[in-house]
């Protein structure tokens, strides 16, 4: 093939042959070439300079999130920054990173990979729904912590699960140093009882005395041979009105969760089974309830052993408790499992109070419910719901029948049951040898749960009686302005996302879309609102003692009954122990025990506050919206499905890609967590925008100290880490896959990744 002519040329062509050149006219050549680079030179920097300026007036977002803003110096950054390492950088070991097993500081081996997704397939998801159900039904199993300021696995150090800090900052609020000031003497009180409680000596210097004391102002008891009061209703009355103590049932307040999400936050008085002291055999077949005769003898002899405690005669000891044993035997015979009662219906049935005394006529249902929720005035048309019927029916038969077989002998085995349930509410704060003896029953029935700490019962009991005043405290400490911006910025960004998800149907989408827009998502209750006074008035007939614990646990339990007729008379109940968010009519409740170090702080940079605190809310959102919208849109499932392909194609041989899939739960599961991650990245930019002078933490840019939080609270402290086929960290991986999203690249130097550029990422991010 001919070669170019013109290269032949120049090729060929020495320089003795190459025709002279004017030095006149190179010289103006030159410096026409010369002029004209300057100002093209000018122009692109004036270009550069101009965009530069219109891109930083427009989204300070897109030029600073890669700096590192000023330290955060604060107590509480200087804490946090412990929570950081090198190991949970998502940046230090880009390769391998996506890879990490949380909290081992270092990558799976190829092995323990291989282990692990075979794990996601062979893993028992009936098992798994049991878990989710548990969840999802409001009863959240949370690690245990053995270090109560965090655990420390190697030199990593962990965030607390969520109820822990929670249950912290309530302690060192208990605990904070008295401040003298007249104004807070609510806070005092509970100050005072936590106090209290926390002296482990002065229940034992006086032993059973209070609560013999205390039976005899009811009226005494046939164990003892002094009973004066002989009223069945009468001591029932007062045991549920001013003593929280119910025997034959349990009421409470509650919304009709048995209807569809209303817009009604309505409650209403709720009877259910009691709480029984042993266990229940359910026999499917013939459908009934009997007490497990293996644990009878055990729960006799913790009777006698009370007794004994109580100064009763061991001669005495056997007609008591057999009676009181064949009582409560009795009486379970009517109990049944909730599953049985979910598919028989008989959950939420709704009555008035005048035909569940027709029904169940043992019971001066008036009375009883009027001393329960005094001072409300309740009639015999309110309606209540009842949730086991053929039960509460069943009791009443029984008591009937008790009264006529038993009471005229003098053995009193009605009134013998309510005081051992009177003695069992009292428990917590009577010596230690009634409490090992509740105990010792316990681990007899195969109870192998460790012993609640002190501690941590006196929180429990401070919370149940001054709930409205701790929510406040919380409140007031921790949860300020910043906390109200962040639910805001959650929230709307969730709703960003939301509307623009595919949706199957035209017709549930716009009512899904229209209920997520009509709700209105609000930090905690009421109580939150009320000011020092009008704590100091809500609390102002309690009168506690510096010494005396058992009066004080009384004043406790009076309180307990103040809350449940709250409850009942406003709707809406104080969230301060709570940690996940709520519906009640057109409100979204966030609770303020959700705004708590280290997970949340107004001095922190609000870069670990959204990939805190932020994700975490965001993923608590979609759980609770979770079933309208995973059955209407077309994106969870292909969403999910997308990075599920590339995890694969990085942990597998490529041959074996696409073997596997995930069950549709863990579909959803891997769609939450990776929406949850974009929702708190979208709210942050709303914020930085509008606060661009932003700290930092550990010298990380805003970004990237975004990421290691959300990475770093996902490992330690999301409790539906465990549902996912992978670590939350390749999240990180998949929302960096476009290199100019993030401070670097997360690529691999000699390993093979077929990512896209960017890969399953949604628009509302761009």
């Amino acid at each position: 093939m001919d070669e170019n002519p013109a290269v032949r040329q120049e090729m060929v062509t020495t320089p003795e042959e190459q025709p002279p050149t004017h030095p006149v006219v190179c010289n103006k050549y030159r410096r026409i070439l010369l002029v004209g680079f300057a100002f093209s030179l000018f122009v692109a920097v004036l270009g550069l300079g101009v965009y530069s300026h219109l891109q930083n007036t427009a989204d300070p977002w897109t030029s600073q999130w890669k700096s590192a803003g000023p330290p955060c110096l604060s107590p509480a950054c200087l804490r946090a920054s412990q929570l950081f390492s090198v190991a949970m950088d998502p940046f230090s070991h880009p390769c391998d990173y996506f890879l990490f097993a949380c909290g081992t500081g270092g990558s799976y081996s190829s092995e323990e990979r291989q282990e692990s997704i075979k794990r996601v397939f062979n893993e028992d998801n009936t098992e798994l729904d049991k878990k989710r159900e548990a969840r999802t039904g409001g009863i959240v199993r949370l690690r245990r912590e053995t270090d109560f300021q965090g655990e420390s696995d190697g030199h990593q150090v962990k965030f607390p699960d969520r109820k822990t800090a929670l249950l912290k900052t309530i302690k060192e609020i208990l605990e904070a140093p008295e401040e003298g000031v007249s104004g807070n003497a609510a806070e005092q009180k509970a100050k005072k009882y936590f106090k209290t409680c926390m002296d482990a000596e002065s229940p034992e210097k006086v032993g059973s005395k209070p609560f013999l004391t205390l039976i005899q102002q009811l009226g005494g008891w046939a164990v003892s041979k002094g009973m004066n009061r002989t009223d069945f209703n009468t001591t029932l009355t007062l045991l549920m009105g001013q003593y929280s103590t119910f025997p034959f049932f349990s009421v409470y307040a509650g919304s009709d969760s048995g209807k569809e999400q209303a817009a009604s936050s309505q409650h209403y008085i709720q009877i259910d089974e009691p709480y029984f002291q042993f266990p229940i055999d359910w026999n499917s077949k013939t459908q009934k309830s009997k007490a497990s005769t293996r644990y009878l003898r055990p729960f006799y002899m913790s009777c006698g052993q009370y007794l004994a405690l109580l100064g009763v005669p061991s001669n005495e000891t056997t007609q008591h408790c057999g009676l009181y044993i064949s009582l409560s035997t009795t009486l379970a015979l009517g109990a049944s499992p909730l599953s049985y009662r979910l598919s028989q219906k008989l959950l939420y049935r709704r009555i008035t109070i005048q035909e569940l005394q027709t029904l169940a006529p043992a019971i001066d249902w008036l009375a009883c419910l009027q001393a329960t929720f005094q001072p409300l005035p309740i009639s015999q048309s309110d309606l209540v719901l009842v949730h086991n019927l053929p039960y509460i029916i069943h009791m009443s038969e029984t008591i009937i029948k008790w009264q006529v077989q038993h009471e005229m002998m003098g053995t009193r085995p009605l009134h013998t049951y309510m005081i051992f349930s009177l003695l069992h509410t009292l428990i917590p704060a009577l010596d230690s040898r009634f409490f090992q003896t509740m105990r010792n029953f316990s681990i007899a029935t195969g109870d192998t749960q460790e012993e609640i700490p002190r501690w941590l019962r006196c929180i429990q009991q401070t919370e149940r009686g001054f709930d409205a005043l701790l929510s406040h405290a919380i409140k007031e400490r921790h949860a300020q302005n910043e906390a109200e911006e962040l639910i805001y910025d959650v929230y709307l960004s969730l709703k960003k996302k939301l509307t623009g998800l595919s949706w199957r149907d035209n017709r549930s989408s716009a009512f899904i879309l229209n209920k997520i827009k009509s709700l209105n998502p609000r930090l905690s209750t009421k109580t939150n609102n009320l000011s020092h006074a009008e704590l100091n008035h809500l609390y102002a007939e309690v009168v506690l003692s510096e010494e005396d614990f058992f009066s004080n646990y009384l004043q406790m339990l009076v309180l307990d009954q103040k809350s449940r007729s709250r409850l009942l008379s406003h709707g809406t109940q104080t969230e301060g122990l709570s940690i996940t968010p709520s519906i009640s009519g057109n409100d979204i409740i966030i609770p303020v025990g959700m705004f708590v170090s280290p997970f949340f702080h107004s001095s922190y940079p609000r870069a670990l506050n959204y990939g805190t605190l932020g994700s975490l809310m965001a993923k608590d959102l979609l759980h609770l919206l979770l079933p309208d919208i995973h059955m209407q849109a077309n994106n969870p499932e292909s969403e999910s499905m997308c990075i599920w392909s590339h995890y694969l194609s990085v942990t597998k041989d490529p041959g074996r890609v696409g073997t596997f899939s995930l069950s549709p739960f863990k579909q959803q599961e891997v769609w939450v967590q990776y929406t949850a991650l974009q929702v708190a990245l979208d709210a942050y930019k709303m914020s930085f925008t509008r606060h661009p002078e932003d700290s930092s933490l550990s010298g990380l840019s805003y970004i990237h100290l975004f990421l290691s939080s959300f990475t770093k609270v996902s490992c330690d402290a999301d409790s539906y880490h465990e549902f996912m086929p992978f670590e939350p960290s390749f999240l990180v991986t998949v929302l960096c896959s476009n290199s100019g999203f993030c401070p670097k690249p997360l690529t691999c130097v000699n390993k093979f990744q077929s990512f896209p550029r960017e890969m399953c990422q949604s628009r509302t991010l761009h």
